[in-house]
């Protein structure tokens, strides 16, 4: 059974950082492209990032470059998503997110707020 779990989201100061993780379980996540979404209230899901199988190759949204960055840990099955320099806007949701055999598979999502 896919499981995808994420964790590491919280309240936050403008400018200060945040580590988010996506512990994923019933699968091998060096197989899979793995990616980060959010959604902010009253909008629509975005994508935030995404990382290759192998991790050698990454995606972001224009809005978080040079700010978020994406890696991940086969050997822990686990993604992450470090979050510097945080602005109000970046208050969201995030989810993690895999595509396998056609299905979609999402995590629960974990809360981000941005705020002073």
């Amino acid at each position: 059974q896919v499981q995808l779990v994420e964790s590491g989201g919280g309240l936050v100061q403008p400018g200060g950082s945040l580590r988010l993780s996506c512990a994923a379980s019933g699968f091998t996540t060096d197989k899979y492209v793995m990616s980060w979404y959010r959604q902010a209230p009253g909008s629509e899901r975005e994508l935030v990032a995404s990382i290759s199988s192998a991790g050698g190759s990454t995606n972001y949204a224009n809005s978080v470059k040079g700010r978020f960055t994406i890696s991940r840990d086969n050997t822990k099955n686990t993604v992450y998503l470090q979050m510097n320099s945080l602005k109000p806007e970046d208050t969201a949701v995030y989810y993690c997110y895999t595509w396998i055999g056609r299905v979609n598979y999402w995590g629960k999502g974990t809360l981000v707020t941005v705020s002073s």
